[in-house]
Parts: structure tokens; C-alpha cells; sequence
């Protein structure tokens, strides 16, 4: 072969791998597990930074999954890391695979409570309690709007 000829395999093998590499990331699915931390008909809720995806959207705390982590698992980590709350999970609530356009997710939303009552404040790192009744008139991003839904109905 010659070498224009290995050259043109190159550069074919080049773009076909970065086309494989650009598909996988497009159907690579990121699993999440979100606290839906209740106590006494209130719910924490946030607001997503500028340094984040989703800015100015409202969140319950969560976040990606590690390697081998359960959704349940991360939600413990996570609300712990965000919120400095430690709760416990009660039930999976819902779950929902979305596309949004920078990731596609399989979100967990988990029923957690706090493990000490005593541990519970007013702000916890900026989440802040909201009756389920407000919960529909926060600007939360899309994969959250059947868990609103729900909770409205089941803790109104």
C-alpha cells in the first residue's frame, strides 16, 4: 500500500472513530438520584447556579451517580454534600429517562425524610422549605414536572 493510501485509511479510521465517539456520548444515559426530602409537609428545594446547567432553575438536591453507586445511595451522598442534611430514604417515588440538550438522564426521585428532626433549619445551604402547594410555581426543569404533580396531590 502506498502511502497516500495508508494515509486515506488514517484519516478514515479518524473520522470514523470520532462519529462512534459522538454517538456513544449522544445514547450514553446518566443515571440520577434526587432527594425529595419531606418534613412536616415542607420540601427542600433550591435554586441551580451559574456554574451549573439548568441555571436559575429550581432543584431538589441530587445529583449524578457515581461508578457502581445505587440512585438511592447518591441521593444519601448528595443531599449530604449539598445540603449538609443527612436523611434517609423512605420510597422511590417516580423515575423517568429524559433527553435534555446537553445529556440525557434516568433520574430517581426518592421520598427521603431527615434522619434528626433536630437537624432540620430554615437554610440549608440555600435549599429552603416549600410547601407542595408552591412546588408548581417554581421554574423547575422538565424531568421534575410529574414528581411536582405528584406531590401536590399526595401532600396538599
Amino acid at each position: 500500500m502506498s502511502i497516500a493510501g495508508i494515509t486515506s485509511w488514517v484519516l478514515r479510521q479518524n473520522r470514523f472513530m470520532q462519529a462512534s465517539s459522538i454517538l456513544a456520548n449522544e445514547t450514553t444515559i446518566v443515571p440520577v438520584g434526587i432527594a425529595v426530602v419531606e418534613s412536616g409537609g415542607h420540601f427542600l428545594v433550591g435554586v441551580r447556579g451559574e456554574e451549573t446547567t439548568l441555571t436559575g432553575h429550581a432543584e431538589f438536591p441530587g445529583g449524578k451517580c457515581k461508578p457502581g453507586e445505587s440512585s438511592a445511595d447518591c441521593t444519601i451522598r448528595e443531599c449530604a454534600e449539598e445540603c449538609s442534611l443527612d436523611v434517609a430514604v423512605v420510597e422511590l417515588l417516580y423515575e423517568i429517562e429524559h433527553t435534555y440538550s446537553h445529556n440525557r438522564v434516568h433520574v430517581h426521585f426518592w421520598l427521603c425524610r431527615p434522619v434528626r428532626e433536630a437537624d432540620v433549619r430554615d437554610d440549608h445551604f440555600g435549599f429552603r422549605w416549600v410547601v407542595a402547594n408552591e412546588l408548581p410555581l417554581l421554574n423547575f426543569p422538565a424531568a421534575n414536572d410529574a414528581v411536582v404533580r405528584m406531590l401536590v396531590e399526595r401532600f396538599e
